[in-house]
């Protein structure tokens, strides 16, 4: 071997990862809303990129809309429409049922600390010892406070555990054995220790089996009522229509500013005729101009992506995602000739209006569950035949994941392994048979 030091000519082939393909591959997995924010903040930076947004008014519009919201207010058809929406909270809610001089000035101080230490489901978060010493008040007096707040409506707010919240109700609801076995057993009945249960209390289990129908009924979140959520709206990207029997596919892009070159301001600045200007043109209008081939790649991408999801899902757009075949990212890419990292990135945060509803455009994408028949289905009708099979189970001797595996082969040809029912079962927040198990 030729050891010796010196230079040496070699040709290679590498992909070098160009400033345009990186900027293609984020364009590709931004959602609408996060590319019209990409688009904004470019146009700030790029005096060479003008933005349009479909929906803006002119100024003659605006004065039209202003006269119609006139003649509006003075219309008393509308008069329901003008009444503001009134929440009330849940201090407020909490303060209004106390009797007038029920309280102290310095006894509501402390009622207050524990209003305001209840967190979202409507449970204390913090020790009565804190708020003593935040208050400079008696822990005793700290303890009867929350007393009276344990009296109040809704029954199991500011409970420091579920126990707690569900005895408070069900002493309110005068429900004794509830109220017994939850102050004393609550370990052995929610761990589902019946038999043990019913020797410890002399019962019989179709009356623990009562009241646990009953505890059912109660509310183990009692604050959640009172969150103040907005509501949040999905607009989509893609829209699927169905037009004399066959599927449409386009962008959604009604919200979506339009990108356009300045060729205006390119030619008074080139006028000038001085390097630095020109140098700093050219490198905008190039970045304008890889922006805009990075959208339009971006487009072409998620339709091809689209259209192919389509045509392998036609059932699943006829009739709903139950309908879903089993498809895989990788059978997408392989079809369309692109990378599988590419199809991912243009479902990510992407969602599509579909006949039956908008979804994310990675619902369609499923693993496969064997059949008995030639053709296997996806996990999503698997876990629906779960769902079935346990609503039509004898709840006095519900089936255990072996026999719903055995039923499924039987009757519906799906091939699954028990712990594949497990796992489903989890995830579909269905409860093992020792838990489903009744009495009555």
């Amino acid at each position: 071997m030729d050891m010796r030091a010196g230079l040496f000519q070699q040709q290679t082939l590498k992909l070098a990862m160009t400033q345009e393909l990186s900027q293609a591959i984020a364009l590709l997995q931004y959602s609408s809303q996060e590319l019209a924010a990409f688009l904004e903040n470019k146009s700030l930076d790029n005096p060479l990129i003008s933005l349009e947004y479909p929906g803006a008014l002119s100024v003659q519009q605006r004065k039209e809309k202003v006269k119609g919201n006139r003649y509006s207010q003075q219309d008393a058809t509308y008069w329901i429409e003008r009444i503001g929406q009134e929440t009330q909270t849940l201090e407020s809610h909490l303060l209004s049922q106390l009797k007038p001089g029920q309280m102290s000035d310095e006894q509501l101080k402390v009622f207050l600390l524990l209003i305001r230490n209840i967190d979202e489901n409507g449970y204390l978060r913090t020790d009565l010892n804190e708020i003593a010493a935040y208050s400079g008040t008696p822990e005793a007096d700290v303890a009867e406070c929350l007393r009276v707040l344990h009296q109040l409506e809704p029954y199991g707010i500011g409970a420091r555990n579920l126990q707690e919240c569900l005895l408070i109700q069900a002493r309110q609801g005068k429900h004794q054995l509830a109220e017994k076995i939850l102050e004393e057993h609550f370990l052995l009945f929610a761990e589902k220790k019946w038999k043990a249960l019913a020797k410890v209390l002399q019962i019989t289990l179709q009356e623990i089996q009562s009241v646990s129908d009953y505890i059912q009924t109660l509310n183990p979140r009692p604050g959640s009522i009172y969150i103040q959520e907005k509501p949040s709206y999905i607009i989509p990207d893609v829209k699927v229509r169905l037009l004399n029997g066959q599927f449409t596919i386009g962008i959604f892009d009604k919200n979506m500013p339009v990108l356009s070159g300045n060729d205006m301001y390119l030619s008074q600045m080139k006028q000038y005729n001085d390097r630095q200007v020109n140098s700093f043109l050219q490198e905008k209008w190039q970045e304008y101009q890889w922006i805009s081939r990075g959208i339009e790649q971006r487009k072409q991408t998620i339709l091809k992506v689209m259209g192919k999801i389509v045509e392998k899902q036609p059932d699943c757009f006829y009739k709903g995602l139950s309908f879903l075949k089993p498809m895989t990212m990788k059978e997408i890419s392989e079809e369309l000739g692109i990378h599988e990292s590419t199809v991912s990135r243009a479902v990510k945060d992407k969602y599509v209006q579909a006949p039956f509803g908008t979804v994310e455009m990675k619902a369609f994408f499923t693993s496969t569950v064997q059949s008995t028949a030639d053709d296997d289905i996806s996990a999503r009708m698997a876990k629906r035949a779960i769902e079935e099979t346990v609503q039509a189970e004898n709840k006095l001797k519900p089936l255990s994941d072996q026999e719903i595996s055995n039923q499924l082969k039987a009757k519906k040809g799906i091939v699954v392994s028990r712990r594949t029912v497990a796992k489903y079962r989890d995830q579909l927040g269905i409860q093992p048979s020792s838990k489903r198990k009744r009495y009555e």
